[in-house]
């Protein structure tokens, strides 16, 4: 057989490595931007980012897994509950798995056949794939993906922190926009590769919700700075 590789193989991790970087620049850089535009010092600027930064990779975790191992919870309450049924009445069972290819289109001799040959194959595996659409390829896994989450968080979150240490005072709202916005299409581009969509549309897609959330934040930064307080 020859090898292949589809974009679905990667759903598991690429969903949370996707969302955990782009959620760590743009959150990151609109607080950096936002803190800036208020006119705060370059102490309280790094300040405040290094902190989302922080508290930004652990809530990712956090939501993550508990978001991830709740659909775990589910698929494992459900792949119990096909195993008592087929305990109880296999012959019901199987009758279901038949009628699920009937209703694919194989001819009814056929689909008891398929449903029999499978049945003894690997029943509950049969029934988990063919009936609740379940398979060990796109299993829920709750701790890769918090810790994806995690380190893609850091690895988007990082750049604006740097960059806002590095800029000048007085320029940082302008560079750290910048660089969080050539992060951002970089992103959009890779995560539309990865999944064989768009790559220009993933950019752009990525770096207008950024920008948005940066400009919202400057403005509220000159709107509450300690200018005006």
């Amino acid at each position: 057989m020859h090898p292949e590789s589809h974009a679905s193989d990667r759903i598991g991790w690429l969903r949370a490595a996707v969302l955990g970087a782009n959620d760590g620049a743009v959150s990151v850089a609109s607080v950096v931007v936002g803190v800036a535009a208020s006119g705060s010092g370059p102490a309280a600027v790094l300040l405040a980012g290094t902190a989302a930064l922080v508290a930004g990779a652990v809530s990712m975790a956090a939501g993550e897994y508990v978001s991830v191992r709740s659909q775990a919870d589910i698929e494992h309450a459900d792949t119990e509950r096909e195993r008592a049924e087929l305990a109880a009445d296999p012959e019901g069972e199987r009758q279901e798995l038949a009628q699920i290819y009937r209703d694919r289109g194989l001819p009814p001799a056929l689909a008891d056949e398929v449903a029999g040959a499978l049945m003894a194959h690997d029943a509950l595996g049969a029934h988990l794939r063919d009936e609740l659409g379940l398979s060990e390829r796109l299993q829920a896994r709750p701790v890769q993906a918090a810790v994806a989450s995690a380190l893609a968080f850091t690895a988007g979150g990082v750049l604006p922190v740097v960059v806002a240490a590095l800029a000048p005072a007085d320029r940082v709202s302008l560079i750290v926009s910048g660089a969080t916005l050539a992060t951002l299409a970089l992103l959009g581009a890779l995560a539309a590769w990865a999944g064989g969509a768009s790559i220009g549309r993933g950019a752009l897609r990525v770096m207008a919700w950024g920008a948005g959330a940066m400009a919202l934040t400057a403005a509220v930064g000159r709107l509450f700075g300690v200018g005006g307080l």
